[in-house]
């Protein structure tokens, strides 16, 4: 997580982060929610009507989908396929029975989460490849980091799980708010949503956890 140790080159690096900051700030170029409220055309009118002229809900996975959506659903599911691999870790191996538990519980939910995230990937008709690989991310739980966390022991593996997941539950939470205030698909918004709920508790949990204060200052 220092940005003194990212493997990546400073041009790469930059490149990695510019993305983050997109999402964070509102989406990428050209995507708002003025999207949302452009006039219809007659043949939208048409499709999103009956018969009897009420209208007739449109299928989110036929919603059009923007640079924000699609960079969104690409960052949360790599972010959240790596927070699972520390948290088994921390699942097996924390020194503090809390902190164990915390693990088992927030692995079952980031897992629900993936699913999710997979599948609104093949409803966007997106390749379920990371397209992040090898990137640096805030946030985002690195190769160096599983490392570190390997062969960290005791209370200061904890202390090491307790700051990475904080990170990890912070920054998914900021990009998944810029999805759903710029994003423009119905489903992608609503787990965006669900996503912020629960690292918003998540999070306050982690905060109690014995050891929490000294770790996270």
């Amino acid at each position: 997580m220092n940005p003194v140790s990212l493997p990546l080159p400073p041009l790469r690096r930059a490149a990695a982060l510019v993305l983050l900051g997109a999402l964070a700030l509102g989406g990428a170029a050209g995507c708002s929610t003025a999207a949302d409220s452009a006039p219809r055309t007659p043949q939208e009118q048409a499709r999103e009507s009956s018969p009897t002229g009420t209208p007739t809900a449109t299928p989110a996975s036929a919603s059009a989908s923007t640079a924000t959506d699609v960079g969104w659903v690409q960052l949360m599911t790599p972010m959240n396929q790596q927070a699972v691999k520390l948290l088994t870790l921390a699942a097996a191996r924390a020194a503090e029975p809390r902190v164990r538990d915390f693990a088992v519980r927030l692995r079952t939910g980031q897992k629900a989460e993936l699913d999710r995230l997979r599948a609104l990937l093949t409803r966007m008709g997106l390749p379920g490849t990371d397209v992040h690989a090898g990137h640096d991310m805030p946030g985002m739980v690195t190769v160096r980091d599983l490392e570190a966390a390997r062969a960290a022991e005791g209370p200061a593996f904890d202390r090491l799980v307790l700051v990475q997941i904080r990170d990890h539950l912070r920054q998914s939470a900021q990009v998944s708010r810029s999805e759903i205030t710029s994003g423009r698909r119905a489903d992608a918004r609503e787990l965006a949503a669900a996503l912020v709920t629960a690292r918003e508790a998540s999070l306050a949990e982690l905060e109690r956890l014995p050891g929490a204060g000294r770790a996270l200052g």
